[in-house]
């Protein structure tokens, strides 16, 4: 084959192009950059300061709150009635509820801790070989967090019983700072309805980098204390209770605050519901228990009305009663049509409260 000619031009051999030249067409070629920076004067009036970045995000949310201002007007006047009742009621009532909504969060979790097992954990610290003591744990965690001591917003780090590690490398960024600048957002957005900020807290905890593996259980608890820091009696707003429908949403803030309203109306009016079966049976088996002298029936209903299941050793700890006390009680009971054996065995027995024979009548 005859080689062919090269199409290409030898530049260093072209006379009519010089260093000068190409330099020119270079530069012509490069329009698209800027041109030269000038001096400016040093008496002009300094430009406006950029907003910081969680305002737009604030800005979102208060939008979304307008949109669903009547939605939030009726699921804060519900939690403002469970809140005025838990205020007026028994105590073993808040911590009923907080037995429930920290089992119901440990399944939106990925924990899967019922209440029963959460029960003998929190009452007696026993538990099973099938149980994952971490999930136990952070399920505990919850309960405390759940039933008093300061909010979050006070300190994040210890609310969490969050602490960076001993040896963290230098360049590593401090738990301390981000939470900072979470609270910081929080803080900026004191305008908005608690309920609201909750929902933003809650929505914007991963982005913060406060997540790990129990993040969804920590961001749920922090942001029910939060919808509930206007309240005196419900130290926790419920959002799981019933299901957890209104953490499980993605989207922009307006479809995000409505399904988290949604969600909490679901709950409350669940919580409320509790508490309309406990109040019932209490004064029903105050009635019925009357007949009974000593201490030990008074201290067995009060557990019942605490514990949403109670087993005979946990039921001896809680009375502080005999064992052969408690067993004679729980089965006088159980006859009467107070309470009910839920396992239907005859060891590691357990009974809650039974309401259907509040509904039926039946009190032999």
């Amino acid at each position: 084959m005859r080689p062919q000619a090269s199409t290409l031009n030898d530049d260093f051999d072209d006379p009519l192009i010089t260093i000068e030249g190409e330099e020119e067409a270079r530069e012509d070629d490069l329009w698209f950059l800027p041109g030269p920076l000038e001096e400016e004067p040093d008496d002009l009036p300094p430009g406006p300061r950029a907003e910081p970045p969680d305002t737009a995000v604030i800005e979102d949310w208060t939008r979304a709150e307008g949109l669903h201002a009547a939605r939030l007007a009726r699921v804060a006047g519900r939690l403002g009635a469970l809140d005025d009742r838990l205020l007026r009621g028994p105590e073993g009532w808040r911590h009923r509820l907080a037995l429930i909504e920290a089992a119901d969060l440990s399944w939106f979790a990925g924990d899967r801790v019922s209440f029963d097992r959460l029960a003998l954990w929190v009452s007696m610290r026993l538990s099973g070989a099938q149980d994952d003591p971490n999930a136990l744990a952070r399920a505990h965690w919850a309960v405390r967090r759940l039933t008093g001591g300061p909010g979050p917003e006070a300190d994040l780090a210890a609310f969490l019983d969050r602490r960076d590690p001993e040896n963290i490398e230098d360049s590593a960024e401090r738990f301390g700072d981000r939470a900072g600048g979470w609270l910081d957002v929080m803080a900026a957005a004191g305008d908005l309805h608690p309920i609201t900020r909750a929902c933003m807290g809650f929505h914007l905890w991963g982005l913060a980098g406060l997540g790990g593996h129990d993040d969804l259980m920590e961001a749920a608890v922090t942001a029910s204390r939060i919808a509930a820091s206007d309240g005196s009696g419900a130290i926790f707003a419920p959002l799981a209770m019933g299901g957890a429908g209104g953490l499980r949403v993605s989207g922009l803030p307006p479809e995000r605050l409505a399904h988290w309203l949604d969600g909490m109306n679901s709950a409350i009016l669940t919580a409320t519901r509790t508490l309309d079966d406990i109040e019932a049976w209490t004064a029903r088996a105050e009635t019925i228990m009357a007949q009974l002298s000593g201490r030990t029936p008074v201290a067995l209903r009060n557990t019942f009305s605490q514990w949403p299941l109670v087993s005979a050793p946990m039921a001896e700890s809680m009375t502080g009663a005999s064992r052969a006390a408690v067993q004679r009680n729980l089965a006088w009971m159980e006859a009467k049509g107070l309470t009910r054996e839920v396992t239907g065995q005859g060891r590691y027995r357990m009974w809650r409260i039974d309401t259907e024979g509040m509904r039926t009548g039946r009190n032999a």
